[in-house]
């Protein structure tokens, strides 16, 4: 299939329909930082033709009829912050921007709902439901540049999900353009709704493959009134991740977050911060886990875990109540995907998710299959849900790009199988995208292809919004 190109008459109907402030067109320096988002590595930025900022939804729709009448792609994006390559432009033609989609409509209190537009950042959101005393709990750790709208077009998830589950659970209407243009609005304020099939939730998670958010309705939860961080190292990884589960199971607490830092990781994150974490010499992994509910019930759960974390071995316990020490012990979690972009260059960032109790397995494999190749492993990530980070990186200096490159496809497509045969699969909260579309027959099925290639033709039959992800043959962009 073949794309027709931007050309300036197409840029002034653009601007008829944003305003021309709101296009970006033959400027190289204005357009480049949408060619691309937070992928790790390299090969994955495609610079756009043209960039359009809409307002409204009946901007999109006009720009989505243009799109199919004059058969040019057209790639939605939020903030960016993805590690797909989801939202990059792989074949020019329109970045379609929702970064002016970004005002906080209603906090409808009584219903336990929020309609927002999708360039809303989600922390920005939690600061305002905080004055109402409420919170969004479906948030992930890159919660302070993500935009809500790429939070459901991925199904984002996080560290809180183990309790709180992902954002999926908390959508419950979108206002969707359709690649014709057409708009179409699913789900509301209701809680139950089993009227038909459940297009709303085929839609979460649909990575701007099949239509793109205008108006967003998410369900908000009561502000928690206190919560306390436990950091607790551990001699090895395989006895944190062990533990983790024995804790919920014989203490009957389900923890808001239980993250597994292994040791590498620490050292990464510390040095981005300029900070030290205890047990530095004797630690091979850590544990940090967060409680939240009452006052008392915090205090009490807190201890209870301690104790347990004692009990599987860990070299001690450090409990952080208040929000400077909290926040200081997230911090050095959350910058450590940050520590290793800035200390290690490229490197293959992965995001797969096993049953918790396949955790050990999945990471003795890991180990085994880097040193297979002469690659060095680094991990961490959701251990409550199953959920590891693994970035790959090169373990001498000296092995060229091109054998790097060569060792990470080879040892992928090992890692993958593995993952699927422990009943997982190669993401759990990052996407597919582009960079992972290679992938998928290796965890799903020819049949369950087909469906979602069917699908896909359904909601786009002209493959105008968002091609080459997820699914289906790459178009042949235009020569």
């Amino acid at each position: 299939m073949n794309y027709q190109k931007v050309t300036p008459e197409l840029v002034a109907l653009l601007a008829d329909i944003t305003g021309p402030g709101y296009v970006i067109h033959d400027d190289r320096e204005k357009m480049l930082p949408y060619s691309h988002d937070e992928i790790f590595e390299s090969g994955y930025t495609t610079m756009p033709e043209v960039v359009v900022k809409p307002r409204t939804a009946a901007e999109v729709s006009l720009i989505m009829q243009l799109a199919v009448q004059e058969n040019i792609p057209v790639t939605p994006r939020g903030a960016g912050s993805g590690l797909s390559g989801g939202a990059v432009p792989l074949y020019g033609g329109i970045l379609l921007s929702l970064e002016r989609m970004n005002s906080i409509l209603e906090i409808d209190r009584e219903n336990l709902m929020v309609v927002l537009e999708p360039g809303v950042i989600t922390n920005e959101l939690n600061r305002s439901l905080a004055g109402e005393g409420l919170f969004y709990a479906g948030y992930p750790l890159s919660l302070e540049n993500c935009f809500i709208g790429g939070n459901v077009a991925e199904n984002a998830g996080g560290a809180r999900a183990i309790k709180y589950g992902v954002t999926g659970r908390y959508v419950h209407g979108l206002e969707v353009v359709l690649p014709s243009g057409k708009i179409m609005e699913l789900g509301g304020k209701r809680l139950k709704d089993v009227t038909g099939y459940d297009l709303l939730q085929l839609l979460v998670g649909s990575e701007g493959t099949l239509g793109i958010f205008t108006r967003i309705t998410l369900r908000v939860l009561p502000l928690p009134p206190a919560s306390a961080v436990l950091l607790a190292p551990f001699p090895d990884v395989e006895s944190a991740v062990k533990a983790a589960p024995r804790m919920m199971i014989e203490s009957g607490i389900v923890p808001a977050a239980i993250e597994l830092i292994d040791r590498r990781s620490m050292e990464l994150g510390c040095r981005f911060r300029n900070e030290k974490a205890p047990n530095m010499q004797q630690a091979g992994s850590y544990l940090l886990i967060e409680v939240d509910g009452g006052t008392e019930e915090v205090e009490r759960n807190y201890n209870i875990l301690a104790d347990h974390c004692l009990e599987g071995g860990a070299l001690d316990v450090y409990v952080a109540n208040t929000p400077s020490t909290r926040e200081k012990f997230w911090k050095l979690r959350a910058v450590i995907g940050e520590a290793i972009k800035a200390y290690c260059g490229d490197n293959a960032a992965e995001d797969i998710v096993v049953p918790p109790s396949s955790i050990p397995a999945l990471l003795a494999e890991t180990e085994s299959l880097s040193d297979r190749y002469g690659l060095e492993s680094v991990c961490f990530g959701h251990l409550g849900d199953g959920n590891v980070h693994i970035h790959l990186l090169k373990k001498e200096d000296t092995m060229t790009d091109e054998k790097y490159w060569q060792a990470i496809h080879t040892m992928l497509e090992k890692l993958y199988t593995i993952a699927h045969q422990l009943g997982g699969t190669l993401s759990g909260e990052h996407g597919i995208g582009h960079k992972r579309k290679k992938y998928l027959p290796f965890v799903l099925g020819e049949t369950e292809l087909d469906l979602m290639q069917g699908i896909k033709a359904i909601f786009d039959p002209t493959c105008i919004l968002n091609p080459g992800k997820i699914i289906g043959p790459d178009p042949t962009p235009e020569e």
